[in-house]
């Protein structure tokens, strides 16, 4: 049986996932896709969520599933192939139906090197809207409610109304068990509107990601990316089959 809400300490709640840089997971220069940091964070949060007995299975029970709604990442220097070190995860919060997970990324000998919140949502199986879960109010988090990677909420993105369009159909590889474009796709996306040369001379400093609704195969999403100021770039995705907004972004370089 798991621990109640009362009991849970700091310990309890806190999830040391550790990690290697694949060469899978790098780009033609060696560092850490920006998308596979993403896949990481989200894979720390999943187990995190399976071992406090409300991940994928506990949810199933209540008819629920999550998904990530918002995430901001502060990035101090890339990861190289061959790098090793851990995720550190909680959960923190909840701010009304929104789930706030707070995550540090360390290499080795604990070096700080990314930072990054989270937003989710536990979503209704059958009439996909936000519901809360039994037995995860806000006296679970009490422990590590004060305890921050990041201080602020997840960030919130506002609409792009201009800048250069991109276009990308969604495929089979972009799918995950839910029936709809995974995650980290997104990232990997916004990062290939970018020129070889620009990723040759430039890293992430900062990502910051909203997902307003879901994209299924082989839908069309269209995306704008507009450069707010130097190397800082938002972009927006209007799924044309839909006539929906599937996501926001924003990446800083």
């Amino acid at each position: 049986m798991k621990p109640t809400a009362i009991q849970l300490s700091e310990k309890d709640l806190t999830l040391f996932l550790p990690y290697k840089v694949t060469s899978a997971e790098t780009d033609m220069f060696g560092r850490l896709r920006l998308g596979a940091l993403a896949n990481l964070l989200i894979q720390s949060a999943i187990n995190s969520a399976d071992s406090l007995g409300f991940g994928f299975g506990g949810l199933r029970q209540q008819r629920l599933f999550w998904v990530l709604s918002r995430l901001t990442v502060d990035i101090y220097e890339p990861l190289y192939w061959y790098q090793s070190g851990a995720v550190e995860t909680w959960p923190k919060d909840l701010e009304k139906i929104l789930y706030l997970r707070d995550f540090k990324m360390l290499k080795s000998e604990n070096k700080l090197v990314a930072v990054a919140t989270s937003g989710w949502l536990a979503i209704d199986l059958e009439n996909k809207r936000p519901k809360t879960i039994e037995g995860l109010d806000a006296q679970f988090f009490e422990a590590l409610k004060d305890k921050h990677a990041l201080t602020s909420s997840p960030e919130k993105l506002f609409p792009v109304k201009e800048g250069e369009p991109f276009t990308v159909k969604s495929g089979f590889f972009d799918i995950d068990l839910n029936k709809h474009v995974t995650s980290s796709r997104y990232v990997d996306w916004m990062m290939d509107t970018f020129s070889l040369n620009f990723h040759e001379k430039n890293y992430p400093k900062k990502l910051s990601i909203n997902f307003m609704k879901e994209t299924m195969p082989g839908e069309t999403i269209q995306l704008m990316r507009f450069e707010a100021a130097p190397n800082e770039f938002h972009f927006e995705g209007n799924n044309l089959s839909s006539q929906t907004i599937a996501f926001r972004g924003k990446i800083v370089f």
